[in-house]
């Protein structure tokens, strides 16, 4: 006999843990940095009005997608048209791809926690520590299996008991966190002139690049185009709202990433006189830089330890949603017992992983186009996989089933309230936005034109 499909228990557990899900290291370290390169406040207006169109559209026809069905990614698409079956595998794929090597990144994330628990903020805020980390031969791996353990026994205990009871803990901790360290960093002197770049909208840096990286950021920050929403609508209770929940899942992914950006920038400002260029890119932010910043300040090791903790939930709840969404997609392939499966994706994740984890080091000498393994696939899933997916998804919702279907399926809790703007995005705005992103992030990333 199957195994009853989980559900969440209402509106609450649901937002919360899809909110947790979209909440993760995409708005802590990539959304701050993204500002600062595109214009810092003019960015910022753009990812807001985005967020609001282009994100709530593609979220609400995954949640859809995925209530209307009531099975994962790879099988939600057949269901509705066998033809486009193959979306589903495409879908599927990305975040089997990603959750290895976030996990890795999770892992760097648990390491520096101890740092800072250790009081060894000197140390971490050294050059070289960080690449000496990565580089080393074993304990980037050991990081990384308590780090994937950590998520496979959240998911272990199932959706309403494991995901959804930590989401009700880790999200509104996760708010205190940010608005207390973002209140701080905006008090540092000299840190004024960083919350002006961040939050008055310069319309001379406004570009067309602009509207790409902060459409291309959305993907990244609200787990869109990589069955995850798809995987939660599956759980969600047919009288729940649906559009009332993608917008307070919306507020909070946007709210967070927001705080981030004012927990980042005004500091690194106050610490560099004004330089946007020591923001930095991606680890060298997160592990390099802010290190600095916290050790150059009064309690700055506590308030190094509370900021990695704020980071850890916000990657253990991403990460979580990723591994139950893997989970989700071979249990209701394979028909085998969710523990049986959990099993397997986490193997398999550690294979996967492994070759990330040492990508920097032992493997270091081992190249794709250019690419240690964890860039590799961080470029595949994010700036390949994911564009094509919410493409075609967008094809699949407007052209193909016709979006009437899913209006319907919004609309069992009332009013679509916001139904025009749907079938805008959805049919004409979204797609053609979203090969030109795929385009640019792929000539990008190959180095051919620099955006």
């Amino acid at each position: 006999m199957a195994e009853k499909r989980s559900t969440f228990s209402g509106k609450l557990g649901f937002v919360l843990a899809t909110a947790g899900s979209a909440v993760g290291l995409g708005n802590i370290w990539r959304f701050p940095y993204l500002a600062a390169k595109y214009g810092g406040g003019i960015f910022l207006l753009v990812y807001i009005i985005l967020a609001l169109t282009f994100g709530f559209a593609l979220m609400c026809a995954e949640i859809a997608i995925g209530r209307k069905t009531g099975v994962s990614a790879i099988e939600a698409f057949g269901k509705l048209n066998k033809k486009f079956k193959f979306v589903g595998w495409l879908c599927s794929i990305v975040p089997i791809i990603i959750l290895p090597y976030y996990s890795v990144i999770g892992g760097w994330i648990i390491k520096y926690c101890t740092v800072f628990i250790t009081g060894n903020i000197t140390s971490a805020a050294t050059d070289g520590f960080f690449d000496s980390f990565i580089s080393a031969p074993a304990e980037p791996l050991l990081w990384f299996a308590i780090y994937i353990g950590l998520t496979a026994l959240v998911v272990l205990l199932g959706v309403e008991k494991g995901i959804e009871k930590v989401s009700k803990i880790m999200m509104p901790v996760l708010v205190v966190l940010t608005i207390f360290i973002a209140g701080y960093a905006m008090f540092m002197p000299g840190a004024l002139e960083g919350v002006k770049f961040y939050i008055m909208p310069d319309f001379s840096k406004f570009s067309a690049t602009t509207v790409l990286a902060a459409m291309g950021q959305l993907f990244y920050s609200m787990s869109l185009a990589m069955g995850i929403m798809i995987t939660y609508g599956s759980y969600m209770k047919k009288d729940v709202s649906l559009e009332g929940s993608v917008k307070q899942i919306e507020l909070f992914d946007t709210g967070i990433a927001f705080l981030a950006g004012l927990m980042i920038i005004p500091a690194v400002f106050a610490f560099s006189g004004g330089d946007e260029s020591a923001l930095g890119k991606g680890p060298g932010l997160m592990f390099v830089t802010l290190p600095k910043v916290f050790e150059s300040m009064a309690g700055g090791t506590i308030v190094g330890l509370l900021f990695f903790i704020l980071v850890l939930f916000a990657a253990l709840t991403s990460s979580i949603s990723l591994m139950e969404t893997v989970v989700s997609i071979v249990k209701d392939k394979t028909g085998l017992s969710r523990n049986k499966t959990l099993l397997i994706v986490l193997i398999g994740s550690v294979i996967l992983g492994t070759l990330s984890a040492l990508g920097y080091g032992t493997l270091k000498d081992i190249k794709i186009i250019g690419m240690a393994f964890l860039d590799f696939f961080d470029f595949i899933s994010n700036s390949v996989l994911m564009p094509i997916v919410a493409f075609l998804t967008c094809i699949f919702v407007g052209y193909i089933i016709k979006p009437d279907m899913f209006i319907e399926e919004i609309e069992l809790t009332g009013k679509f309230k916001r139904k025009k703007l749907f079938l805008i995005v959805i049919k004409y705005f979204a797609p053609i936005c979203i090969v030109l992103i795929l385009i640019s992030s792929v000539l990008d990333a190959l180095g051919i034109v620099k955006i």
